[in-house]
Order: C-alpha cells, then structure tokens, then sequence
C-alpha cells in the first residue's frame, strides 16, 4: 500500500519548517510555520548569522553618514530590536535573580517578576556600553566579522547552555526546549563555520573558544546558584557571549 505523500512531510519541508520555527522564536519576523523547538533548535546559529549581519549592515550602512560611534549605537539598537530585545530581557532577569540574596526558590521568584531590578539594570547598562565600546573600535568590515561570528556563536552557545545544564523548574522553556542530538551537531557545524569562515583560523578559534568558555561557565554557575537552566538563563547566554565574543575578537585583532 502506498502512503499519501502528505501524510509526511519530506525533507525539504521539515527542513523549511525548522528554519521557519527558530525565524520565529528568535526575531520578531511572524511566519506561520513554526514547527516544533526541537527542530528549530539546528538553525539557532544561521538565524544569529543573519541577525548579526542585519546589524552589521546597519553600522556599514551608517557609518560614512553619521560616523563609526553613532552608527554602532544605531547597530546595537537593530541588533536589540529585531530580535524582541529576547536575549536582553533574559540577561536583566537573570541578574536580578543572581544579584538577589536567598535560597534557589527566591532567586527563580524573583527572575519571574516582569519588573526589572537594580541588578538586571546594571547589566544591561554594562552589556550595552562594553558592546558599543568594543565595536566603535572595528574597521566597518570587522565589525560586521565579528557581529555575525558572535550572533552565531551566541546561539550556539545557548544550545551547549540547554544541553548541559537540566532544568530549574518543571515548566517553562527552560524545561521544554531540548535540542536534539542532530539539532545540536548542525548548529555545532554552522557556528564554526560562521566564524572560521569570517574571522579567520586563529581569530576564528579564539571566538569559539571564548563562546566555550560562556558556555561552561553559565552552566556551572546555574547549576551551583538556581539548580539549572530557565529560559532566562538561556537568553543571558546569549547576550553574554556576543560581548564576550567581539570583545575577544577586538583583542585578537588589535594585538
């Protein structure tokens, strides 16, 4: 008996529906198909490419009319902007639940409160200022180098982030969202080689490295101070090794 082609979905169409379903849970573009987490999961770091290349297109764009300072400021914004500031609103969450004193269920309370505290404050302040600062430095073309290594990378580091680290709470996206093993080994693929491919072999590695170390580091730090990953610390991973990664690159580069 033949089976009715659409009663499953060819590769082509499950490929479209993943690309379809990270686009949608990872920038403000709405498309229909959304398919499922797992899925999308693999395209996370050729989505972060495309958002780091809007952005870097953004300060390229600008930067003859208005110079490198104010046109990396305007990038930053599009970078925040088109993305739903996601990864930023994980950040200040994330702060604020670490920065707060009491046992684990406080500090998950505490990141569930939509305000944002002192803490989450500062950190968005710092995260703001060291990636404007970092990128003003940048020729035109290294900036746009590093803002779609470190979008890529950033995403790729959020999956080694969902990975390693079990979840905080029994419901949520940080209970939800598990990549799988296929998943993780396509974005693997894509981060390195976004960033071997613009950055080079040494300073390439020495991105990768850096998002590693993001990586490693926020998964023993949550583990030790909130029992594991929330979607709030998903997105602080993110954001965190986009400064990391170009500040990295700007040393590497200077030096």
């Amino acid at each position: 008996m033949l089976r009715a082609p659409a009663e499953r979905p060819g590769a082509l169409r499950a490929g479209w529906s993943g690309l379809a379903g990270a686009i949608t849970f990872l920038t403000i573009v709405p498309l229909r198909d959304g398919g499922d987490m797992g899925r999308a999961a693999g395209w996370f770091p050729l989505v972060g490419a495309a958002v780091g290349a809007l952005a870097g297109g953004v300060r390229a764009g600008l930067d003859p009319l208005l110079g490198a300072t104010a046109a990396t400021v305007i990038a930053v914004a599009a970078l925040v902007i088109v993305t739903g500031a996601l990864h930023e609103d994980g950040l200040a969450d994330t702060a604020d639940g670490l920065g707060v004193r009491g046992d684990r269920a406080r500090r998950l309370a505490v990141m569930r409160d939509s305000s944002i505290g002192v803490f989450g404050a500062l950190a968005l302040i710092g995260w703001t200022l060291l990636l404007v600062v970092v990128l003003d430095q940048l020729s035109t073309s290294r900036a746009l180098e590093a803002l779609i290594a470190a979008a890529a990378l950033g995403r790729w580091a959020a999956l080694l982030h969902a990975a390693l680290a079990a979840p905080a709470r029994a419901d949520g996206l940080g209970a939800t969202f598990v990549p799988g093993r296929t998943a993780l080994a396509f974005a693997t693929l894509t981060a390195l080689a976004a960033a071997l491919a613009l950055c080079g072999l040494g300073p390439g590695l020495a991105a990768v490295a850096a998002a590693l170390a993001v990586a490693g580091a926020s998964v023993v730090h949550v583990r030790a101070t909130l029992g594991g990953r929330t979607g709030d610390t998903l997105g602080a991973t993110v954001a965190l090794t986009e400064v990391v990664v170009c500040t990295v690159l700007l040393a590497v580069w200077r030096g």
